[in-house]
């Protein structure tokens, strides 16, 4: 009995050790097969484009870091990624690029960390998307310009002040080589006082950053007008006017928390004196698609107003005329009695292309007087060659020449009826 209980256990035994060395052989062999497959996972990715995203030296850095770490975390590619491949952009940043899906990639398993590095270069910065619009009024000039003026207004409503902000001027053109500005502001009709800016040395686009007051009421501000003149100043203190610009308040939406920001282009002064009985100044414009005439009235000057009664106003009637018959006319606000009135209104008249060589308008520029018959101070009259000569038939022919286009011109006012 007792020999065959040693055999018995002698068999047992050395069925347990057979089983230990297949166990044994068999977790060798797993750990084999798992030292195989990291190894395949480090190796060098291959791809179809010639030059290979780590190029640097510093990416080289971040390939031998992140082969390091595959080592431990292995990671394979998704199928739905193997369509795609990582081309260079000249800001080198790294984007996607779609290829064909039904083509197999060349390239190996890639880690998680190498295409993270590959995709974006940590820090890089897209510059053009922080860049703001262009501002075009610093860059676009008409033909034939003088310069331009910004500035704003503001208007408190308890202190009854207008606030004036005189911001700054560009390519002003000045009769020398250097330019020495400064800027005159007028509130019209008051044209004795004025306020003025500081001078600016050497420089055709100053920056001036100056703030103006002027004290008028609410229920007068809407007839006044704002009047800048920008001047240059020589070497022998003399002053040369370069350019002005006319701004009318009446439409405009003035509150104190409402601050305009406004920019003009200079104007060139009329130098010339006033003629007899005053000057007006309109722009004309045709359009030949919807035939409609166009007038816009903007401003006279040296107007000879009727000091025998107080005067209520001074307004323009505009009457469109055919064949000498009256058609129709309209009227401008009445301003204050001035000498220099400035409207800036405008108005449309129907007229058939086939009636402008008939057709003419009448201008008249009328003082009303309280209890009195209304006064005429003077009249124009611009058309075709059956009714005007010289600069009145110059402005009807220019208008029908550049149809669509605003054409301006200065006119004498005769006292014709």
């Amino acid at each position: 009995t007792e020999q065959a209980v040693a055999v018995a256990g002698g068999i047992i035994g050395g069925i347990l050790l057979f089983i230990l060395l297949g166990i044994t052989a068999y977790l060798l062999w797993k750990k084999c097969c798992r030292l195989f497959s990291y190894e395949k996972l480090i190796n060098p990715v291959k791809t179809t484009n010639a030059n290979a995203i780590f190029q640097d030296q510093a990416n080289s850095e971040i390939h031998l870091k992140s082969t390091s770490r595959s080592r431990s975390v292995p990671f394979i590619i998704p199928p739905t990624l193997h369509g795609r491949d990582w081309i260079h952009l000249t800001n080198e940043e790294q984007v996607q690029e779609d290829r064909d899906p039904f083509m197999t990639p060349q390239s190996g398993p890639r880690s998680s960390f190498h295409s993270l590095a590959g995709a974006y270069v940590v820090g890089t910065i897209n510059p053009d998307l922080y860049k703001f619009p262009e501002d075009k009024s610093e860059t676009d000039f008409p033909d034939g310009s003088i310069g331009r003026l910004w500035f704003s207004i503001e208007y408190e409503q308890e202190s009854e002040r207008l606030l004036v902000s005189l911001i700054k001027a560009r390519k002003l053109q000045p009769p020398a080589d250097s330019c020495s500005p400064f800027v005159k502001i007028y509130l019209l009709p008051d044209e004795r006082s004025c306020l003025q800016s500081k001078t600016k040395r050497k420089t055709l686009n100053p920056q001036f950053d100056e703030n103006f007051v002027f004290q008028v009421s609410s229920k007068m501000l809407l007839q006044r007008t704002l009047k800048f003149l920008v001047y240059h100043v020589d070497k022998q203190k003399k002053h040369h006017l370069l350019g002005q610009v006319i701004f009318p308040l009446k439409n405009e939406a003035l509150t104190e928390d409402n601050k305009l920001v406004i920019w003009r282009d200079l104007e060139k002064e009329n130098l010339e004196p006033p003629s007899e009985h005053g000057d007006i100044q309109f722009s004309l414009s045709y359009n030949d698609y919807l035939g409609r005439l166009t007038v816009v009235v903007l401003r006279a000057r040296g107007l000879k107003l009727q000091e025998e009664s107080p005067a209520v106003g001074v307004y323009v009637k505009v009457s469109l005329m055919n064949h000498n018959k009256f058609i129709k006319s309209k009227k401008t606000a009445a301003l204050l009695g001035t000498p220099n009135p400035v409207y800036n209104e405008t108005f449309s008249f129907k007229a058939d292309q086939t009636e402008l060589d008939t057709a003419s308008l009448s201008l008249s520029v009328l003082q009303s007087n309280k209890g009195e018959k209304t006064l005429l101070l003077g009249r124009v009259v611009v058309g075709p060659f059956m009714y005007t000569r010289g600069r009145e038939l110059e402005h009807w022919n220019e208008m029908i020449s550049k149809p669509k286009e605003l054409v301006k011109r200065w006119h004498a006012l005769c006292h014709s009826t």
